[in-house]
């Protein structure tokens, strides 16, 4: 069984003559994709999660041309075309802050790096059970925990005749830290709320600002939720009491009701994050801040849940749980969603190519 817990898993560059060779597993989380690197990562410096995404981020911003070894060098080879695309989402596998965890995470996007994400965090669970990292049952769960910028969390497997049939994400507390903060934009003032749920989230109404959460909409929603982003840069709101790693907006989540279920509240919503990505997904953080911002409000109680909808038509069920001992401030919540095995891909850098590694339209 592979190592489960200080060893580093891709602790060398494959070399071959395409100059860089990089292997992935990749998943889809209810839409969004999640590209798991496997083999072809140098040894990222740090003694924790925390610390080794903090020197991902300052290896980004190099106009030099790409070397093996170069870890934003790889990124790019798996977020731009013609290996990925705009809307491409991976991890990076690093040793866990100790043995508490099976392994740590950074994860990366197409405009750098993150501290928290859910539906990466439930693909991660469902590989390291499928590919024997974690053991599982036939039937019934097995709970595999991931340290990640942000903190240690946790995803629960749910099996049923030997396949994985939905992951539970057990997230960081999720803290309320602003409410109906007035923001102008284009098309009109909007009071946002601010939520810290991993990374920080502001969440707007799309009907308060005459949109709907809807395909033939995505221009309009990606254009007011950049403004959104924009206008609250600096705001005290949007800065984390632990680190400034968490601190600044992340992701804006327009959302909008639907008719109640019987079981609690239903609605859809568009996440847009870092420089105008569309979380293809309902976003598991960002629904860990909607079930803050919820209980804060009193819609939202124990044994109630969220039915969250993505702008493709996932869903996602999140809870707010009652009391979880040992967990600090913040409310602790689970969000559940279904989890599938994408492919697996080896991706090579030949040194003559002249794209180097891709290209964004």
């Amino acid at each position: 069984m592979p190592p489960t817990s200080t060893e580093q898993p891709t602790a060398t560059v494959a070399r071959t003559r395409s100059g860089i060779s990089v292997r992935s597993t990749d998943y889809h989380t209810a839409g969004e994709p999640f590209r798991i690197v496997t083999q072809g990562l140098p040894a990222i410096p740090g003694d924790t999660v925390a610390e080794r995404c903090a020197t991902a981020i300052g290896t980004g911003g190099s106009a030099t041309a790409p070397r093996p070894g170069r870890l934003d060098d790889i990124r790019q080879l798996l977020v731009r075309e013609p290996r990925g695309h705009a809307g491409m989402y991976g991890g990076f596998l690093v040793p866990p802050d100790d043995d508490g965890a099976h392994f740590g995470v950074l994860f990366w996007h197409k405009d750098g790096y993150s501290t928290a994400c859910g539906h990466g965090t439930m693909a991660l669970g469902a590989w390291a059970v499928e590919t024997g990292r974690v053991a599982a049952p036939e039937d019934g769960e097995a709970q595999v925990r991931i340290d990640v910028p942000s903190g240690r969390v946790t995803a629960t497997v749910h099996r049923a005749a030997g396949r994985t049939v939905s992951v539970t994400f057990r997230n960081v507390p999720a803290q309320v830290a602003a409410r109906k903060v007035p923001v102008a934009t284009s098309l009109g003032i909007a009071e946002v709320d601010i939520a810290h749920a991993g990374a920080c989230y502001v969440a707007v109404s799309a009907r308060e600002l005459g949109l709907r959460v809807a395909g033939e909409r995505l221009t309009d929603l990606v254009r007011v939720a950049g403004e959104i982003r924009g206008a609250l840069a600096g705001h005290p709101a949007t800065w984390h009491h632990q680190s400034p790693l968490l601190s600044g907006v992340y992701g804006v989540v327009l959302y909008e009701e639907l008719p109640d279920t019987l079981t609690g509240l239903s609605q859809r919503n568009i996440t847009v994050f870092a420089d105008g990505q569309i979380d293809r997904s309902p976003c598991g953080s960002g629904t860990s801040a909607r079930l803050a911002l919820l209980a804060c409000d009193g819609l939202l109680g124990p044994g109630d849940t969220l039915r969250h909808e993505s702008v493709v038509g996932t869903v996602f069920t999140g809870r707010v749980l009652p009391d979880v001992p040992g967990r600090g401030p913040g409310l602790v919540t689970e969000v559940t969603g279904p989890v599938h095995h994408t492919g697996e891909h080896h991706f090579v850098l030949d040194p003559d190519d002249e794209l180097a590694t891709g290209f964004q339209l």
